[in-house]
């Protein structure tokens, strides 16, 4: 006869697996082969011009030809990368001294529209914002001639200063739909808060509602950053190599009446990239973060 001791020295059998779990989930099945291997193809597709322009800067005059736009450099050379930079530098300084204020003064102007059109309910708020946004749809193809006329009759100096109007003006529709959408998810508890203690409209923007907008500031300033950055429409109409950002640089750099030094072009457009690569590298999870902040409410 078992006795209790016996069922309590007896080994204790496993339980029986079961199909769900962590290890169900990893299995690797065709399917996902299949994902992953497509995901490889187009993370290739998108690094091909990327390695075209990469191996091409390192080409000396000779090396660097079309026929052989996918061949190693025979002989590894700095020379495009100096030349790119010595023709660069000053066009590069101009467009860190457009981009910065451009995306400052968008960002907060929209910032303040956007909390008025979210937390002031006043009459034709709607056709207000409406009409505000109508100016993310209107190409600047259409307007660029009264554009021109506009600000040449304004007194503005060409080059940088125009610039920066062109880009606060045309970036305050974006800027206001991502504040407002951001500032309606904010709780009315907070908001209500602020009022009973007295505080005003403005005194509530900047002491309850500005500290808490770092997400929608992030995307904001590297939308708009990105976007003067790599502005070459306006750049052509509104200034010229001598006084215009870096696009207007680029498109003229090693461009000669019968040759184009192809290497020194791709050093070029690398160096004209970089800033904006490493913003999104830098902070590319603050702007999906920061995209996705606004789109839930509660």
């Amino acid at each position: 006869m078992a006795t209790a001791y016996d069922s309590l020295t007896e080994p204790i059998k496993a339980a029986p697996r079961t199909g769900g779990g962590t290890a169900g989930r990893d299995r690797v099945t065709p399917g996902r082969i299949a994902k992953y291997a497509l995901l490889l193809l187009f993370v290739v597709i998108v690094l091909i011009p990327v390695y075209v322009l990469l191996v091409t800067s390192f080409k000396g005059t000779g090396d660097a030809d079309p026929s052989r736009a996918w061949s190693l450099p025979q002989v590894w050379t700095l020379e495009n990368w100096s030349g790119a930079w010595a023709a660069l530098q000053a066009p590069l300084w101009r467009t860190i001294a457009l981009v910065v204020p451009s995306s400052l003064i968008s960002a907060i102007l929209g910032s303040m529209n956007g909390f008025v059109l979210a937390r002031w309910r006043f009459p034709g708020a709607d056709i207000i914002f409406t009409l505000i946004l109508f100016g993310m749809f209107i190409p600047y193809q259409a307007v660029m001639i009264p554009l021109v006329q506009l600000m040449l009759n304004s007194g503005i100096p060409s080059g940088v200063p125009t610039l920066i109007v062109l880009h606060v003006i045309y970036g305050l529709p974006i800027t206001t739909l991502i504040f407002r959408n951001y500032y309606q998810s904010v709780p009315n508890e907070l908001v209500e808060a602020a009022r009973v203690d007295g505080a005003g409209m403005l005194r509530t923007y900047w002491s309850v509602v500005l500290p808490i907008s770092v997400p929608s500031f992030v995307v904001v300033l590297i939308w708009q950053f990105t976007s003067a950055w790599n502005d070459f429409l306006f750049a052509v109409f509104f200034s010229s190599s001598r006084n215009g950002p870096v696009t207007i640089a680029l498109n003229n750099l090693a461009n000669g009446a019968m040759l184009t030094d192809y290497g020194i072009s791709m050093s070029g457009a690398l160096l004209a990239s970089l800033p904006t690569l490493l913003v999104y590298v830098l902070l590319g999870k603050y702007f999906i973060g920061g995209l996705m902040s606004g789109s839930v409410k509660g």
